[in-house]
C-alpha cells in the first residue's frame, strides 16, 4: 500500500509539473488602445477601439505562439478625450503599464504630442492621425494607419476646383491640429489652382452655433465651404448653412466623413462632398467581409476608423511572428519591414513611417447613406 501510494504520488506531482509547465509556457502581451471615449469624438473613438479589439479577439481564437509560448493579446483601451494634455498622461500610464504597442490616438491633437512618450519609451505606435507633423518630427516609433494630410487636402481640394468647378471658396476650421492643418493644406493647393479664397475663419472644436460666420461667408457668396473638423461640429455647420439658404457645396476631410454626420445634419448631408484617407469600405479588399464581421459582434455600423485599427493589431502581430519576439524592442525592430495584405489594402512603410500606398476617397450622402464619388492617387 505503502508502494502504490508512493507511485501515485509521483505521478501526481509528474502531471502538476506537467501542468505547472503549460501554465508557464503562456504569456499575456498588453497592447494599448487610445482613443476619445467620451467627448464630440466619443462615435468615432469607440469605433476606433471595437475594430482594434475584435483583432485582439480573433487572435486569440485562433491561437498565437511566439518563441515557443502561447500568447493571450489583451488590449487596455484607454480613454484620452481628444485632449492632448489627457493624451500625454494616459500615454505615460500605458507605457508603466508595460504595453508592447500602442493602436492610437485617434486625432493628431492627441498623436503627436503623446507620441514623444511613446518615443522616449520605444515602443510601436500606429495612429490614425493624418497631420504630417506626425511623422515629421524623426523618431523611430511613429507609423500610420492611413494617408495624411498633404495628400488629402490636396486631393479635395482638385476635386472642388476640377469637378465642382468652384471659382471662390470659404475656409472654416475648428482650430484643432487636424482642423487647422487639413484646412492650411486644402487653401494651399486650392490658390494653387487658382481659386480664390475670400475667407479664413476659425472657431473651436465646441462650437455648435455658426450662425454669424455664415452669415457673414453667404453675403461673400462662395461656391464651396471647406470645413476643417470633425463630424460633431461639421454636422450643425451644414444644417445651418442649409437654414440660412446657403447654396455653396460643403467639403471636408475624414473628420466629418462618417455616419454621424448624417444623423446630425440631416437632409443638408446630401450637399456635402468628404473625403476619406483611405479606401472606401467596399473597396477594401476585405471591407465587405469585415463589416459583416463587425456589425454581428458590435451591433452596429462602422463609423470610420475601425478596419484601419483592426489591421494596426495584426500588423503588430505581424511583426511580432517575424521577430520571433514579444519584447518591444524587437517588435520595433521588425515594423519597417512590414508588408502585410489587411482589411484595407497592402500595408508598408516608408522610412518615416508614412503609408507607401495611399488612397483618397471622395463621398457624399445620399438619403443619409455616404456614397461613393471616386478614387484618388495622391502624389
Amino acid at each position: 500500500m505503502k508502494t502504490h501510494a508512493r507511485l501515485q504520488f509521483v505521478a501526481g506531482t509528474s502531471l502538476l509539473g506537467l501542468w505547472l509547465g503549460t501554465v508557464q509556457a503562456q504569456e499575456v502581451v498588453t497592447i494599448g488602445a487610445a482613443n476619445p471615449l467620451t467627448g464630440s469624438l466619443a462615435a468615432m473613438g469607440k469605433d476606433a477601439e471595437n475594430g482594434a479589439r475584435l483583432a485582439v479577439e480573433e487572435v486569440n481564437a485562433s491561437g498565437l505562439t511566439i518563441g515557443g509560448q502561447t500568447v493571450t493579446l489583451k488590449l487596455d483601451g484607454r480613454d484620452d478625450a481628444a485632449d492632448p494634455r489627457t493624451a500625454t498622461t494616459v500615454a505615460q500610464s500605458l507605457v508603466d503599464d508595460n504595453v508592447v504597442a500602442i493602436i492610437g490616438h485617434l486625432n493628431s491633437g492627441a498623436s503627436i504630442p503623446a507620441s514623444r512618450i511613446y518615443s522616449d519609451a520605444g515602443i510601436v505606435q500606429i495612429s490614425t492621425a493624418t497631420n504630417p507633423a506626425y511623422t515629421q518630427q524623426g523618431f523611430k516609433t511613429t507609423f500610420r494607419a492611413m494617408a495624411t494630410d498633404a495628400q488629402q487636402g490636396p486631393a479635395l481640394a482638385a476635386y472642388a476646383a476640377d469637378t465642382l468647378n468652384a471659382k471662390r471658396v470659404a475656409v472654416v476650421d475648428d482650430a484643432t491640429t487636424y482642423g487647422q492643418g487639413l484646412a492650411d493644406q486644402f487653401s494651399q493647393a486650392i490658390k494653387a489652382k487658382g481659386v480664390e479664397v475670400v475667407s479664413r475663419d476659425a472657431t473651436n472644436d465646441h462650437t455648435v452655433d455658426y450662425r454669424a460666420i455664415l452669415t457673414r461667408i453667404k453675403g461673400e457668396k462662395p461656391d464651396v465651404i471647406m470645413f476643417g473638423g470633425a463630424d460633431a461640429g461639421a454636422g450643425p455647420f451644414v444644417k445651418q448653412a442649409q437654414q440660412l439658404g446657403i447654396a455653396a457645396k460643403i467639403v471636408g476631410g475624414d473628420g466629418i466623413c462618417t455616419e454621424k454626420l448624417a444623423d446630425l445634419a440631416g437632409a443638408a448631408s446630401s450637399n456635402v462632398v468628404c473625403s476619406e484617407a483611405g479606401s472606401a469600405l467596399d473597396k477594401m479588399p476585405g471591407g465587405t467581409a469585415f463589416k459583416a464581421r463587425y456589425e454581428k459582434r458590435y451591433g452596429q455600423p462602422i463609423q470610420a476608423y475601425a478596419p484601419y485599427n483592426y489591421d494596426a493589431v495584426y500588423v503588430v502581430v505581424d511583426a511580432m511572428k517575424r521577430a520571433n519576439s514579444t519584447d518591444k524592442a524587437k517588435i520595433l525592430a521588425a515594423m519597417p519591414s512590414t508588408d502585410y495584405k489587411g482589411v484595407t489594402g497592402n500595408i508598408s512603410y516608408k522610412p518615416n513611417g508614412d503609408l507607401r500606398h495611399g488612397v483618397i476617397s471622395i463621398f457624399t450622402y445620399e438619403d443619409g447613406k455616404q456614397k461613393l464619388l471616386t478614387e484618388l492617387q495622391p502624389q
